[in-house]
């Protein structure tokens, strides 16, 4: 499988770093644009805010959300307050899950995390703030585009359905529960991680192919990209946990084995989590051959999320 993975990289003739590094600056200026505009933004809840917000990372979801829209045709400007909604939404999770009371960590994308940064306080204060305004800024969308005021109130839905406890919180809760308990099964595993983390990436994806106006068909088929991607970019991260090196991470490994948590590796060993990764990379950008060179974003992104060290 890792073969396969390795032909389908070399086959994609396109500059991902690029890709990703303008997109990541689309973002990086709307999110600036938006804190900016706080009626008091030098006030500590926004430097907190910030800090967690403006720290870099992957932003993966949401150039997922980017790339959807312009593979159906739509416009990178169209995706652009729902791209920046789901990186506030991401960013608040990583806040609380990094607190004492759930993860305890003290390193996220190479700095301290907010709570040692600020204060604990400050940091649920800052989670809760990126979470509401991220549907401010959905909502400030839905009414300034009237024309497209529907399709924004599905977003909404799909969004808000997938950060809450039919999606990620639901997640995270099992994730907790599942803590030092005997070891979940593959289908208990799998279930917590779809909704973990896939829940949040498959309505990256969904709700760009909603903003670029993408037909029932090509939405229902790059939904089920992304849930192949998702799960595929969860099980990555457990194997990162077992063998990935905290420097270049910018966060703490071997934190899964501390806390006795079921992962892939656990349950498989490292070189099946990696072929089964693999295989749902395979299945994923498969699905993509309806597309022309549109979806090569997307392909180049399904394979980068197993061969990334971070």
């Amino acid at each position: 499988m890792t073969a396969d993975i390795t032909s389908i990289r070399k086959s994609v003739q396109f500059d991902l770093s690029s890709y990703l590094s303008e997109k990541s600056r689309q973002v990086q200026d709307a999110l600036d644009h938006i804190l900016k505009a706080m009626p008091h933004p030098d006030a500590r809840i926004c430097e907190a805010m910030r800090y967690a917000l403006m720290s870099g990372g992957k932003r993966l979801r949401p150039a997922l959300c980017i790339a959807a829209c312009e593979t159906v045709g739509g416009r990178t400007a169209a995706a652009i307050p729902a791209a920046c909604a789901l990186e506030m939404i991401h960013t608040y999770s990583l806040i609380h899950d990094d607190l004492p009371a759930m993860d305890n960590d003290t390193l996220r994308r190479g700095r301290p995390t907010c709570h040692i940064a600020f204060d604990e306080a400050t940091a649920i204060l800052a989670g809760d703030a990126l979470l509401t305004m991220a549907f401010e800024t959905l909502s400030s969308s839905a009414i300034r585009e009237t024309n497209d005021a529907a399709v924004w109130l599905d977003v909404i839905s799909m969004i808000s359905t997938a950060a809450g406890a039919r999606g990620m919180v639901e997640g995270q809760m099992r994730d907790m529960q599942a803590e030092h308990q005997p070891s979940l099964s593959l289908a208990e595993l799998e279930a917590l991680h779809r909704l973990k983390t896939g829940a949040l990436i498959e309505a990256s994806v969904c709700s760009g192919a909603l903003l670029g106006q993408g037909s029932p068909k090509q939405i229902t088929c790059l939904c089920e990209y992304a849930q192949n991607v998702g799960l595929a970019f969860q099980i990555t991260d457990d194997v990162l946990d077992v063998e990935g090196d905290p420097a270049i991470m910018g966060k703490s490994a071997g934190s899964d084995q501390s806390r006795c948590k079921s992962t892939y590796p656990s349950l498989l060993g490292l070189v099946a989590s990696k072929e089964k990764a693999a295989g749902l990379i395979a299945h994923a950008v498969q699905l993509l051959s309806q597309f022309n060179e549109t979806a090569d974003p997307l392909r180049a992104i399904a394979g980068y999320i197993i061969i990334r060290n971070r």
